[in-house]
């Protein structure tokens, strides 16, 4: 019955993943809008103390060049940015790191589908066959976490590979593949960097595990109670959009910094531009203000809204067919 969960909830992801990974692009696109790096201070030159106050004429004023403030780019919406991605990079770009998605949805998906079921079937009361809402949200923290923690190096090539098309052509990374970029970023970069931002990723999938497939477990069970719908797909496509939505809403901010920090580009001898996911969530709220943690708040639910609608009709397909198995 475990080995079961796992293969169920594994296809059902992949699925929902692919199908909807130009939504996710656009998103992450969206998250990265507005990001700017101070420069390194060592790189900055400064006049030395004996120039800088020394004067060979009394009253002489030394004037030195200011440099024009930068002007911020102008933020647009969803369906400009992916009317963007297709005219600059062509519409191949908006499944720009699918792969990387694919190994993401078969390690940290499956994972968390799966051990949440295992913890479902041990936790529902054996009399009434329910499970309290507290115990779904403690089975969704657990899993989540787990199948984060396994998933990260996916999730990270996922977003770089999403990301780079928004990059000058000379600073782009070019991976070829998820293997390509895994592969590269445990030579250039050590091991650790496959598990840059795992302490985001890890959060991020708790509050999404949790809010999604509890929710969505108790969605249902409400509009099966109240008999308001029968059990069939206008049920499951209902619970999981609610679903979605309250999950949209509980991981976006942690899926900017997360975003953010993953992608960031750590240069050889220099200090990178986040010390973490607290000083980058600090640099992104002084520089762009507090909603900057909702920045791609549109397509994060344009996307969670289908991505668990497919997710969680497919997951009960699945479960009709292997239900002899």
């Amino acid at each position: 019955m475990g080995l079961k969960g796992f293969v169920e909830g594994g296809i059902a992801s992949i699925v929902a993943g692919c199908s909807t990974h130009p939504l996710d692009l656009i998103k992450v696109r969206m998250q990265l809008q507005g990001e700017t790096h101070a420069p390194n201070p060592a790189a900055v030159q400064t006049l030395r103390p004996a120039i800088a106050f020394h004067t060979t004429t009394p009253g002489t004023t030394i004037h030195l060049p200011q440099q024009p403030l930068p002007v911020p780019a102008p933020r647009v919406g969803p369906i400009a940015v992916g009317v963007r991605i297709v005219q600059q990079e062509g519409v191949a770009a908006l499944f720009s790191g699918v792969s990387a998605t694919m190994l993401r949805q078969t390690l940290y998906s499956t994972t968390r589908m799966g051990l949440y079921d295992i913890l479902k079937q041990k936790w529902t009361d054996p009399n009434t066959k329910t499970m309290p809402l507290a115990s779904k949200i403690a089975a969704g923290l657990i899993a989540g976490g787990i199948g984060a923690a396994v998933g990260n190096p996916a999730d990270v090539a996922m977003v770089r590979m999403q990301a780079d098309g928004r990059l000058p052509p000379a600073q782009r990374r070019n991976y070829k593949s998820v293997i390509d970029a895994i592969t590269r970023m445990a030579k250039q970069e050590g091991i650790a960097s496959l598990w840059r931002g795992s302490s985001l990723t890890v959060n991020r999938a708790m509050l999404v595990t949790a809010s999604q497939l509890a929710s969505y477990d108790q969605f249902k069970e409400m509009i099966l109670e109240k008999r308001l719908m029968r059990d069939g797909l206008g049920t499951h496509v209902t619970a999981s959009f609610a679903a979605g939505f309250v999950a949209s809403v509980a991981s976006n901010p942690v899926d900017v910094i997360k975003t953010r920090v993953m992608n960031m580009k750590v240069e050889a001898g220099e200090a990178p531009p986040y010390a973490g996911a607290l000083d980058c969530a600090i640099k992104t709220v002084k520089a762009e203000g507090p909603m900057a943690l909702y920045k791609g708040f549109i397509p994060t639910i344009s996307r969670q809204g289908p991505f668990t609608i497919v997710l969680f009709v497919t997951l009960e397909q699945v479960r009709k067919l292997f239900k002899d198995f």
